[in-house]
């Protein structure tokens, strides 16, 4: 299955359809690459332990935390998020393709709710009936995608070692994706959520993150 290239022709007014789109169940394992270099970035393998996107991060700069690429395993860029300032709902917008000057974000995520705890509304900017909402815990690495019909179409789960049954470290977890939703989105919202969450730390330096 290809799941790491997009064909822009199929993005419009229709959300998300191109060839990363799953066909069946499909099940990524993504890590925090800051468990074996400086800097914060993701590497994502797919059930043979194949690579099937990327993000480079060199380091705490702030336009390193604003801004984030997710490419292909050839570096070929496939969405860029970026966070909007000023923003009171932690508003993030994605660009498909490296994002130029001018260039229009073709979705958008942001809390439900700015008072107490709340799920993430993600909008499809072009398609106003099509939305997802993000409910659970980032942080805790116990998220769910739901379309506008409520149905779940991508979870994010701790992983567990598949030889010694051993829960694995928070930097290493599973991406799952149902039928017909695009692999590539599904990992810029994951890019969106945890920057997000590193944003959302409390005064006793633990994440406050949960998405009721």
């Amino acid at each position: 299955m290809k799941v790491s290239s997009i064909d822009d022709s199929l993005f419009s007014c229709k959300g998300l359809v191109g060839s990363s789109t799953t066909t069946t169940t499909t099940h990524f394992t993504v890590m925090k690459t800051s468990l074996f270099f400086a800097g914060d970035g993701f590497t994502v393998y797919d059930c043979k332990g194949k690579l099937v996107f990327r993000v480079d991060s060199y380091g705490p700069d702030s336009r390193y935390r604003d801004e984030l690429v997710l490419m292909d395993p050839h570096g070929r860029c496939l969405f860029t998020v970026r966070r909007k300032r000023p923003s009171l709902h932690q508003r993030w917008e994605g660009y498909l393709r490296e994002r130029i000057n001018g260039q229009k974000p073709i979705f958008g995520v942001r809390r439900s709710s700015i008072i107490g705890r709340s799920s993430f509304t993600v909008e499809m900017y072009g398609n106003p009936g099509e939305e997802y909402q993000i409910e659970g815990c980032f942080g805790q690495r116990l998220c769910t995608v739901l379309n506008v019909r409520k149905e779940p179409v991508a979870t994010i789960r701790r992983k567990v070692d598949a030889s010694t049954k051993v829960l694995l470290g928070k930097d290493v977890f599973s991406l799952s994706l149902n039928p017909g939703f695009d692999g590539a989105f599904a990992m810029a919202l994951v890019l969106v959520l945890d920057r997000i969450n590193g944003e959302g730390v409390d005064s006793s330096g633990n994440p406050d993150q949960t998405l009721d």
